[in-house]
C-alpha cells in the first residue's frame, strides 16, 4: 500500500472520529482506542469474553476508562475540556516526561487536544504548547476545545508530522501518543523531530511496535492502518529509526504486551483457529520511549 493511500485512509478515518465525537458526550461514548483494554484486565477472562465485535477502532471502553487504564489519573481526565479526550492513545507520555515551566512542547498528532491541554498546566503561562495534526476536523475540534477552556498558551497547526510546521531549534520537548505508527516513513518523522528540537531537547513518545512481523492480510488492511496495527514496525526498527535521525539516549521507559485479540476483533479473528491467533499473542508491544537531541557543545 503506497504512502499517499495510507495518508488518505488515516485522514478519512480520523476525520470521521472527530465528527462523530462532536455530536455526543465523549465522556460516555465508546472510544476508538489504538490498543484496547489494559492487558492486566484480561486475566482470568476467556478469548470470547474479551473479544469485541469489531477491531479496536469500534468496540473499546469509554474514553475516560480507557485513559485510566493506560496511565492517566481521574484528575487528568477531569481537568481538560469535555470532548478533548477521544480515547485514541496507547500510553501517557506526559506521565514520564520531565516538563519544565517555560518549556515549548510539541505534540505529534494532537487529535482533540487532550495531551496538549494537560501540558499547558505544566509549562505555565511562560511556556507554550503546539499541537500538530494532519486531519482538518481534528484541528477544528481542538481549537474549539481550547476556546471552551480559555487556554492562552496552546495552539493547533494543520500539518503532517513528517514535515512539521515549526521552526528549527524551537522546541524543548516533543511528545506523541500512538501516532508515529500511522506514518510509513518513520525515519523522516524523527528527522523532523530532530530539526525542530533545541539542542539538548527531549522526546517522549508512546506507541505500538512489533516483536514479530504480522501476516500480510493485516499489514495490507486499511482498517488495520487506521487502528494503529498495520503500520507498526518491529521494535528494533522503530528505535533504530530514532537513532538514524540523529537522536541519542534512546531508551524504552515502559513496555507491555497488548493481546492481539483486542487489536483485531472478530473482523480478523472469527473462524481463525485459536492456535494460529496465539502465535501472535505476544506480537504487539505498547512502549513509551525517550530520547534527546545532542547538545551542540558535545
Amino acid at each position: 500500500m503506497d504512502e499517499e493511500k495510507i495518508k488518505h485512509i488515516v485522514r478519512e478515518e480520523y476525520g470521521k472520529v472527530a465528527r462523530k465525537r462532536s455530536t455526543r458526550n465523549t465522556r460516555n461514548a465508546p472510544s476508538m482506542s489504538c490498543c484496547g483494554p489494559n492487558p492486566s484486565q484480561a486475566k482470568g477472562q476467556s478469548f470470547d469474553d474479551i473479544q469485541g465485535d469489531t477491531s479496536c477502532c469500534g468496540g473499546s471502553p469509554k474514553p475516560s476508562l480507557e485513559s485510566q487504564a493506560i496511565g492517566y489519573s481521574v484528575n487528568d481526565i477531569q481537568a481538560v475540556p469535555e470532548g478533548s479526550n477521544l480515547g485514541l492513545g496507547c500510553g501517557n507520555p506526559l506521565g514520564l516526561a520531565s516538563v519544565r515551566e517555560g518549556d515549548v512542547v510539541l505534540d505529534l498528532g494532537s487529535g482533540g487536544g487532550f495531551d496538549c491541554f494537560l501540558a499547558t498546566k505544566k509549562v505555565g503561562p511562560t511556556g507554550k504548547v503546539i499541537g500538530v495534526d494532519m486531519t482538518p476536523e481534528m484541528i477544528e475540534k481542538a481549537r474549539h476545545n481550547a476556546q471552551k477552556g480559555h487556554y492562552e498558551n496552546v495552539e493547533f497547526r494543520l500539518g503532517e508530522i513528517e514535515h512539521l510546521p515549526a521552526a528549527d531549534n524551537s522546541v524543548d520537548l516533543v511528545i506523541s501518543n500512538c501516532v508515529v505508527n500511522l506514518v510509513p516513513n518513520k525515519v523522516q518523522v524523527f528527522r523532523d523531530v530532530h530539526r525542530v528540537l533545541k539542542p539538548g531537547g527531549r522526546v517522549m513518545i508512546s506507541d505500538l511496535v512489533l516483536t514479530r512481523e504480522l501476516p500480510e492480510s493485516i499489514k495490507e488492511s486499511a482498517a488495520m492502518y487506521a487502528s494503529c496495527v498495520a503500520g507498526a514496525t518491529l521494535k528494533d526498527q522503530y528505535l533504530n529509526a530514532m537513532k538514524q535521525a540523529g537522536l541519542q539516549d534512546v531508551v524504552v521507559q515502559k513496555e507491555v504486551f497488548v493481546p492481539v485479540e483486542f487489536l483485531l476483533g472478530k473482523q480478523f479473528t472469527e473462524g481463525v483457529p485459536r492456535e494460529l491467533i496465539e502465535q501472535y499473542s505476544n506480537a504487539v508491544l505498547d512502549i513509551t520511549v525517550s530520547a534527546t537531541k545532542p547538545n551542540r557543545r558535545i
